[in-house]
């Protein structure tokens, strides 16, 4: 056979029989090599990234000037155009999905871009104001790590003024939060500038705070902790204010009353982009306003069921205001919330490997929200691990009274395990994905997975026995229809002209969830448009297929089988999602 192939690799022919493979091999080469270019540029340009995935950058804070932004869109298209001229058919498997992902993630930056989404850079929950938390995301075990972090600090002024800048392109370009966003967040920067003023408050220097003995043994610590005080009255103190003036002037009399981002100029086009990347599916936001509707209907009855289960005398209303309103619900202080928390995550630990074949190495844990950050945001959230930090399940102990015990269990199992911590940190451990499907927030997360798993994560609660109470249970159906609600309300307010007051009516009239909490959803919803739609669509997609499985298989579906099933691909778009478990039980068959 050698000798047949050596007289072959001498005619023309054997230029036809192996350029294919050779183009073959260029290809895959050629993209793998786009993968790694890119990564590493992605992590070099995005600081913040950066150190929440425990990765290094040269850059301190990002470059939100209008010239990087029209830079990294060129880029983008000049990538695309790249990846246009590798063939398909030229690419293994593997490579042809990863190949569609990222052109996905990528063409989403760029339409992101030409719809001047980019310029919404903060809102009440994240922005300038929150970058204290990066801290949480650092172990500090290190004397050069809080050099860098004291560097970070003396920089912060520039920082803030590119970040003023962003806001004045948005109010040129009408893309400005509307008015009560704005007071919100001016609210958020406001106490940041107090917080500034004494550095026993200040999160900023929390990891001074914290430093142990050994680190303050060392012969520079003292030099920069002195450093990062100085910094925050004299940088980080000036840059709010600089940052409060200009939102409480020109941004804030630009900001229109009404919510929505249909009622800006190109807004609906945009809303329709967004939906599209947030739900991975071509539904209009007519169809998905109806499909919420019929949720929260459905989930009502279930809803009734348990009212009658437990003789509330009384209608589901008013079941609703006396779980609101009854102190037997809700814990004496946050304390006892927080001791809740973690003794619930135990229980749902031990049930896991019932459940999932594969478990993830890295472990979680249960802390709350910082105080600065507590008011304003949600019931809580988790935090992704990062080199050898645990993930974290943040829990919002701010208002006690108003944090129903009965939504622990539900809750939890979202946000840890069975759900972000359990996918998130599984995909990061997952041999073969590239990196920018390894770790979420890079290119463009696949959110309707992602959620759509912790959505469905809080079901598994029923199976694993863990609402053995009625009241444990119906916190479930309050989170099931929360994301119902969602559909209704994202849709209402961004298409169909929904008002604030609207939204948080509706909210009241079908959730027993707090009045303070229901505001801040509403008020998420409108700052983060198409965002919201995401967790119930996926969660339908996911137990639309596990039903599906189910009946194909009958007695030999293995829920364990399902679920490695779903999560061994990392977080995908929901047809991509479908294709992956119908192969899974044809290769059962």
């Amino acid at each position: 056979m050698r000798n047949l192939l050596s007289v072959l690799s001498l005619s023309f022919f054997s230029f036809l029989l192996f350029s294919g493979p050779c183009r073959a091999q260029s290809d895959a080469r050629e993209f793998e090599d786009i993968l790694v270019q890119e990564w590493a540029a992605l992590l070099r340009e995005s600081p913040i990234l950066a150190v929440y995935l425990g990765e290094d950058s040269p850059l301190l804070w990002p470059d939100a000037s209008r010239e990087a932004r029209e830079k990294t869109a060129r880029h983008y298209l000049s990538v695309l155009n790249r990846l246009d001229g590798l063939v398909p058919s030229q690419l293994s498997d593997r490579q042809r999905v990863n190949l569609r992902l990222f052109r996905q993630q990528l063409s989403w930056q760029v339409e992101r871009h030409q719809y001047g989404l980019d310029l919404f850079t903060m809102n009440q929950r994240d922005g300038v104001h929150t970058t204290a938390s990066l801290a949480d995301s650092i172990p500090f075990v290190k004397v050069e790590e809080f050099q860098r972090w004291v560097e970070r600090l003396e920089a912060f002024g520039a920082y803030t003024d590119g970040e003023i800048e962003v806001l004045k392109d948005a109010v040129a370009q009408d893309r400005v939060h509307p008015k009560i966003i704005t007071e919100r967040l001016l609210e958020r920067v406001r106490l940041q500038i107090q917080l500034a003023a004494d550095p026993t408050e200040s999160a900023y220097l929390e990891p001074f705070r914290k430093a142990n003995a050994a680190l303050r043994a060392d012969p520079r610590f003292d030099e920069l902790e002195r450093r990062a005080a100085s910094a925050l009255r004299e940088v980080i103190a000036p840059a709010f204010s600089r940052l409060s003036v200009f939102l409480a002037d020109d941004y804030l009399r630009a900001a229109p009353e009404r919510v929505g981002l249909g009622q800006l100029p190109g807004g609906r086009e945009a809303y329709r982009f967004l939906i599209k990347r947030y739900t991975t599916t071509d539904l209009s936001a007519n169809e998905i306003h109806g499909i919420g509707l019929k949720e929260v209907a459905r989930i009502r009855t279930k809803m009734e069921a348990i009212r009658q289960q437990v003789g509330f005398q009384g209608n589901l209303g008013q079941f609703f205001d006396h779980l609101r309103t009854s102190p037997e619900y809700y814990p004496k202080d946050s304390e006892e919330l927080l001791t809740k928390y973690r003794a619930f995550c135990k229980k749902v630990d031990g049930q896991m490997p019932r459940f999932f074949k594969t478990l993830p190495r890295r472990p979680y844990g249960v802390e709350p929200i910082p105080d600065y950050i507590a008011p304003a945001t949600t019931t809580a959230y988790y935090l992704p691990g990062a080199g050898y930090l645990a993930g974290t399940y943040s829990v919002n102990l701010y208002q006690p009274e108003t944090r129903a015990l009965f939504e622990i269990p539900a809750l939890s199992m979202h946000e840890s395990v069975p759900g972000h911590h359990q996918q998130i940190a599984l995909t990061q451990e997952i041999e073969g994905l590239p990196d920018f499907r390894r770790h979420s927030d890079g290119f463009g997360d696949y959110t309707v997975f992602v959620e759509g798993w912790a959505l469905y994560a809080e079901s598994l609660g029923e199976e694993m026995g863990l609402y053995d109470d009625p009241y444990d249970l119906f916190g479930r159906y309050t989170y099931e229809i929360w994301r119902a609600i969602r559909l209704v309300l994202d849709t209402g307010i961004h298409d169909q002209g929904w008002s604030r007051q609207q939204a948080i009516d509706y909210f009241l009239a079908n959730s027993p969830r707090s009045e303070l909490d229901i505001t801040n959803e509403v008020d998420r919803y409108i700052a983060w448009p198409g965002q919201a739609l995401a967790y119930k669509m996926g969660e339908l997609k996911i137990t639309e297929l596990r039903r599906y499985s189910e009946t194909e298989l009958k007695e030999r579906f293995d829920i364990r089988e399902f679920h490695d099933a779903v999560l061994l691909g990392g977080a995908v778009p929901l047809d991509q999602l479908e294709d992956q478990v119908r192969a899974y039980v044809r290769s059962k068959r």
